[in-house]
């Protein structure tokens, strides 16, 4: 991804690059999720965003343990990951937010070509 060769050109260790590649991709699983609830409207309405409970649970369970996988001495040691630093994991969610937008905004682009 290209979130690994930005690791990696920076210099950042192997185990570092894969785990930012790793949260990456979460990332950009849970922004695709809000995407698809709504196929046929808006997804950055009032009604999308109250959703259902279980969508936020399961949202909410993913970033935990995903937190977990990334930042928990234990579970770095059997996984292999390392601790992803806060500008880079802004970063992170940064392209989460950027594809949300450009996926939401070709779903309305192709919505309004239909109506």
């Amino acid at each position: 991804s290209g979130i690994f060769r930005y690791a990696t050109d920076r210099g950042y260790p192997l185990a570092l690059a894969q785990t930012m590649a790793m949260n990456t991709l979460v990332v950009l699983e849970i922004f695709h999720l809000f995407f698809i609830r709504n196929l046929h409207g808006a997804s950055l309405t009032w009604a999308a965003a109250r959703g259902t409970k279980v969508v936020w649970a399961v949202v909410a369970t993913v970033a935990v343990a995903q937190s977990a996988v990334t930042y928990l001495p234990p579970l770095q040691a059997v996984l292999g990951t390392r601790p992803v630093p806060l500008m880079d994991g802004l970063l992170i969610l940064a392209i989460g937010a950027a594809f949300f937008a450009l996926i939401e905004i070709e779903k309305q682009i192709r919505l309004g070509l239909k109506g």
